[in-house]
């Protein structure tokens, strides 16, 4: 049977018909508003499915969403999707494909996705962090996502502190890793500092940017930072979790040479003294990781997991 996996993602909307872990067919939207979105995402899946006889047969739906999930729907996300928040997503999907569907946070997605069919397949202890737009984090403990009390927990580590004197976050804390080390950090940094657009091209450039001018002497210092900005946050994740396997994802591990050998130094260096230093991985196909992982999800044993 087909899972239908739905990641509202921070520039695309990807839509995927997949078998177990295997992308069947997918298809890309760009975002615009709720009722065009909604029904972008309707008119995608009606194609990637097919109809009539030869249509594939639908068994689960999933969604993603970057933020904070609850009652089926996203409860909080900053500057994203503001139009889905208290939007009974689990409903609507339901009434529009005809068979059950479950909703969750885009950066657990994908560590299911790699726990269950990617580059940390078995793992029972893991977090992931995703290096992009902002910086997503998930954890798995003894085998369970962790969720906490109210929803919140493992999915934050973005948010964790890593310069009392950093600049504010969007999120009202101050020094988040997020606020120090990420696409619209590098935009906001590029636009205060015209030495540093002008090394990078432009404000507007990609994480990826960084690793592109490593050798200018306007960017090293920059890039030096973003690392152990990137090293802080995966100690904090690693201490917090006591994880086996730390997956790095998000489009700039197209640099992975550079940046996994950095946060492995620092995970060495800074981890309390008797803690396992976790092996970290880079998904071969991160692309795919959230559909995955929502494939995962709408099966019977994540269901339980879950409940």
């Amino acid at each position: 049977m087909t899972k239908l996996a739905v990641d509202f993602g921070g520039t695309r909307i990807k839509v995927g018909a997949l078998d177990g872990g295997r992308v069947v067919r997918s298809a890309e939207i760009v975002p615009t508003d709720r009722s065009a979105d909604l029904a972008a995402v309707r008119a995608v899946a009606a194609d990637l499915l097919g109809t009539g006889p030869d249509g594939r047969a639908l068994d689960g739906v999933g969604i993603a969403v970057p933020g904070v999930v609850a009652d089926g729907g996203l409860l909080a996300a900053h500057d994203k999707y503001a139009w889905a928040r208290g939007l009974d997503l689990r409903a609507w999907a339901t009434e529009s494909f005809g068979v059950p569907a479950m909703v969750e946070n885009d950066a657990r997605a994908a560590l299911v996705g790699e726990v269950t069919y990617g580059v940390a397949a078995g793992a029972q202890d893991a977090v992931l962090i995703t290096l992009g737009t902002g910086i997503g984090t998930a954890a798995l403990m003894g085998g369970r996502l962790v969720r906490g009390r109210h929803g919140h927990a493992g999915i934050l580590g973005g948010h964790l502190t890593v310069d009392l004197d950093g600049p504010d976050c969007n999120c009202g804390n101050i020094g988040c890793g997020e606020a120090v080390a990420s696409t619209w950090a590098l935009e906001r940094d590029a636009a205060a500092d015209p030495a540093l657009a002008a090394a990078l091209d432009g404000p507007d450039h990609g994480l990826k940017a960084l690793f592109d001018h490593a050798d200018d002497p306007v960017v090293a210092p920059a890039l030096a930072r973003y690392l152990r900005a990137w090293g802080a946050v995966a100690v904090a994740m690693s201490h917090a979790y006591d994880p086996d396997v730390v997956i790095l994802s998000g489009g700039v591990l197209r640099a992975a040479d550079a940046i996994v050998p950095a946060i492995r130094e620092h995970l060495v260096r800074h981890l309390w003294s008797s803690s396992h230093r976790p092996d970290l991985t880079v998904p071969t196909a991160p692309e795919h990781s959230v559909l995955r992982g929502l494939s995962a999800l709408t099966t019977e044993a994540w269901r339980k997991e879950s409940a």
